[in-house]
């Protein structure tokens, strides 16, 4: 079964930002996504079927947030991994999770 990508406004806002090497890598994952989902880390805390990507941008650690909801997966947003997630609560209200 393949999934379907749904990015957020948000989420291409983000990638806009990203390098040309962060963007390849991140399309080469996102090629994976849609044969299998779960094959990335769960985020824990959370009710929902929320993963993450590893990636580096600049030196910098971060993370693509994805939301598993069958047959959809919808790409939420970009997260620096220095924060540790904290903004993901925020991102998660305003798209009314």
């Amino acid at each position: 079964m393949n999934y379907t990508l749904v990015p957020t406004e948000f989420f291409l806002k983000q990638i806009d930002e990203l390098s040309k090497e962060a963007r390849s890598i991140i399309e080469k994952r996102l090629e994976l996504i849609k044969i299998n989902p779960f094959r990335n880390k769960r985020v824990e805390g959370y009710s929902l079927f929320l993963f993450r990507i590893r990636f580096e941008d600049n030196k910098k650690e971060k993370r693509v947030i994805y939301l598993v909801d069958k047959p959809k997966v919808i790409l939420l947003c970009i997260l620096d991994r220095s924060k540790e997630y904290k903004d993901l609560k925020k991102y998660l209200k305003s798209l009314g999770y």
